[in-house]
């Protein structure tokens, strides 16, 4: 037992109650599917919860070199990257990163969430080290947990705009424009929680306009969107963050930009400097990934297909799928509880998904997330179709 005990048991009861209290779950792959790690049934389930959008975690390629660079080069890089934890490896894939996003340099990082928490503050602070007042941060109110951390973190209170809502941020943006100090505008490109995408070249023309800094989460469109999947930010954005965690089948993010911006990250984003260098078996996974993610418009073609295919039986139903235009598509609950009535349904029905709750969405918007993946037929979107109108009973 520890001092702090029965007050986290306390706050445990309180999640319990108001239906939003996460478990750890683990499951087991097997050829393909999905089965859940000691409910005693040996169920099988098609996995619609996870980030592998192109099934690159199983690619053959991405396993060998993994394997490869682990043998040849050891378990860990043993440093940090500005110690002698930088290898040969991190700067070949950093420059191969950087040719994928078009981009001048990139840097690596341990997650994307590191990458954001720790980024947001060390632009933050070149704002006041160069103007002398606060930056000045224009986010969308949907963006990224990690993005309003390292805003908090930052101590800069952020410009919220609605949604989407670009004849709102361009007022916001007038509002603010004889303040002093740096401005950004930071938005995801495809929203994790809805599936549904910013409009890139809209906001890079408000920027120049503005004379803002470019900000774009793109962690959900890497590997999936834009020209051989390099994302929908290409040429357009300051700042690109991605992950290697989704669609490219591995773990780690990038920053990629200018080379100014990438030293300057290097010598100023605390999650790079004070974290251990990324090993060289994800540092293999990644490399083998950028060498098979352009070659894969088909898959890519047939996954954004399949999510329209899905959507369109849903909104058939009268059930709400947001503004989701990709491979995430949310099934709009209401309720914690219910939502999570319909996962379990699901689970009986063979598709392994989720029920995203507050304080991950909006109270009363607790929702299905669909993650789906290129590996997906005609007929396993027609099951997981059928099933979820089944277990909501269509519109709700």
């Amino acid at each position: 037992m520890s001092l702090l005990d029965s007050h986290f048991t306390a706050a445990l009861t309180q999640r319990e109650a108001a239906g939003t209290r996460r478990s750890l779950r683990p499951v087991v792959r097997q050829d393909g599917m999905i089965v859940r790690d000691g409910n005693g049934d040996g169920r099988r389930m098609l996995d619609v919860s996870s980030n592998d959008y192109l099934g690159l975690a199983d690619h053959p390629l991405l396993r060998e070199r993994a394997a490869d660079w682990a043998l040849r080069f050891g378990t860990g890089a043993r440093a940090s990257r500005l110690v002698s934890g930088t290898l040969d490896l991190h700067r070949q894939v950093e420059t191969k990163m950087a040719a994928f996003k078009g981009c001048e340099d990139a840097i690596l990082f341990a997650s994307g969430w590191q990458a954001n928490a720790s980024v947001m503050p060390a632009l933050c602070a070149l704002s006041v080290a160069r103007t002398g007042a606060p930056m000045l941060v224009f986010s969308d109110r949907l963006n990224h947990a990690s993005l309003h951390h390292g805003c908090a973190a930052a101590g800069v209170r952020q410009i919220r705009f609605r949604h989407n809502d670009l004849s709102h941020l361009e007022s916001l943006l007038a509002r603010e424009a004889e303040k002093p100090g740096l401005r950004m505008i930071v938005t995801e490109s495809v929203f994790s929680m809805d599936g549904d995408r910013a409009d890139i070249p809209a906001l890079r023309a408000l920027a120049d306009r503005a004379g803002a800094f470019l900000y774009v989460d793109e962690a959900h469109a890497t590997g999936v969107l834009g020209p051989k999947g390099r994302g929908l930010s290409c040429g357009m954005a300051d700042l690109t963050m991605g992950t290697c965690s989704k669609a490219l089948g591995g773990m780690g993010a990038y920053i990629a930009g200018s080379k100014p911006l990438c030293d300057y990250l290097a010598n100023h984003a605390s999650g790079f400097i004070y974290s251990t260098a990324l090993p060289p078996a994800v540092l293999g996974a990644i490399d083998a990934a950028l060498d098979v993610v352009p070659n894969l418009d088909e898959e890519r073609a047939r996954l954004i297909e399949q999510a329209e295919r899905l959507r369109t039986m849903l909104h058939g139903a009268g059930l709400s799928t947001a503004d989701s235009t990709t491979q995430i598509v949310p099934v709009l609950i209401g309720e914690s509880e219910r939502a999570m009535a319909v996962a379990a349904g699901l689970e009986d029905a063979g598709f392994l998904t989720v029920a995203i709750r507050p304080p991950t969405v909006p109270p009363g918007t607790a929702r299905l997330r669909l993650a789906l993946h290129a590996g997906l037929n005609d007929a396993s979107i027609d099951r997981l179709g059928q099933a979820v109108i089944a277990q909501t009973g269509g519109a709700s």
